[in-house]
């Protein structure tokens, strides 16, 4: 299996397209992934594929491990540019993730005041009020909505529990633009399904929810690593751009990573 399951619960750092030197924080199990959404372009594969059978680390965990790894690349480099929590899964389902992100919060003013601080998160636990609290502390606030439609969602993204789109919506618009949207675009098929989200078809009614959260900007991208779905493809930096051009003329500012 050519996808990539990360360490935790440091890792890196490694380049991000979008956010430059970053030392990543994986809240999830070492060997294994959890998450709230199943898609079928995760670089992690399948979660039936991915059982873990390690814990979650625990607060103390992450932060001696985060202080031990951030005093070493002060010694020695590279300065990081952002601390991202990412890796195995969706970072909010940790139990202690509100304490977390305040530990990470004081580790990065002590070693590296200047880097920021990113969650990338699947927005399904964007409605609660301390996963909330807790994320409008961070720099970069990275919530994710592919679509409007709820058939594409439950094609492609592929939920474990109950997701009502709207709902979502109206969660990540209540950040009140503290937000980044990141989207997946992409071509190709899921079996029989044409998963192909670059058409005015998803576009339009996306662009129209992307206006109405008003977040702070947004960050469209495709496929750049190995996925568990092997009929998958790239959108296309012309499709890309058209995209972005539309968001930014719908005076959101956007950047499109290929």
């Amino acid at each position: 299996m050519s996808t990539v399951i990360y360490p935790s619960p440091i890792f890196g750092p490694v380049h991000s397209r979008r956010l430059g030197t970053s030392l990543g924080i994986n809240l999830m199990p070492a060997d294994g992934k959890v998450c709230t959404f199943d898609c079928i372009y995760c670089e992690c594969g399948f979660n039936a594929d991915r059982r873990p059978t390690l814990p979650r680390p625990t607060r103390a965990e992450v932060a001696a491990a985060l202080e031990q790894r951030l005093a070493l690349m002060q010694a020695r480099g590279p300065k990081p540019d952002v601390l991202t929590f990412a890796g195995n899964g969706e970072p909010t389902l940790h139990p202690d993730f509100a304490a977390i992100i305040g530990d990470t919060i004081a580790l990065r003013n002590r070693y590296f005041p200047e880097a920021r601080i990113s969650v990338l998160s699947n927005a399904t636990a964007a409605h609660r009020p301390d996963v909330r609290e807790a994320l409008m502390r961070v720099d970069n606030n990275i919530q994710k909505l592919d679509t409007a439609d709820p058939d594409y969602i439950a094609t492609v993204n592929r939920p474990t529990g109950r997701y009502d789109v709207d709902s979502v919506v109206e969660a990540l618009r209540a950040f009140g633009g503290h937000v980044i949207i990141q989207t997946m675009f992409m071509r190709g098929r899921m079996g029989s399904a044409d998963v192909d989200n670059t058409g005015e078809r998803y576009v339009g009614p996306w662009l129209e929810k992307v206006r109405y959260i008003a977040p702070g900007s947004v960050m469209i991208y495709t496929i750049d690593r190995e996925t568990p779905d092997r009929e998958l493809r790239k959108a296309t930096p012309e499709q890309l751009n058209a995209i972005r051009d539309r968001v930014i003329a719908a005076g959101i500012a956007c950047t499109a990573s290929y």
